[in-house]
């Protein structure tokens, strides 16, 4: 994987448990904001925007079954790996918002958070 793949869950998603509700991710909603902000730095990375329900094919393809949270960005091999990632089966990753969201500024050049 050459570039750095950035997994969401998809707002306005629904939940079978609460019925006639929509939501938003609270972990994703900052990275959507910035991600707002800024749509020509988007292309230096791949977005993923998935559905609320499990199993989450999307991610068990790049990680596994047992870490289907998002958010999540997977460290693509176009840039240095940074201290302190997770590493899973060879691919580097974070799922903190605030460590993605710092990620995004040093490597895709995104403002940083104040």
């Amino acid at each position: 994987m050459t570039r750095d793949l950035l997994l969401l869950l998809e707002p306005g998603f629904t939940d079978p448990a609460r019925p006639g509700e929509r939501f938003i991710c609270p972990d994703g909603a900052p990275i959507e904001g910035l991600l707002a902000s800024e749509p020509e730095r988007v292309a230096r990375l791949d977005v993923k925007r998935l559905p609320f329900a499990r199993p989450r094919a999307a991610v068990i393809d790049v990680l596994d079954e047992a870490h289907q949270g998002l958010p999540v960005l997977v460290l693509g091999d176009e840039h240095p790996v940074p201290e302190g990632v997770q590493t899973l089966n060879g691919r580097h990753f974070v799922t903190d918002t605030k460590r993605i969201l710092a990620l995004l500024a040093d490597r895709h050049g995104f403002p940083r958070v104040h």
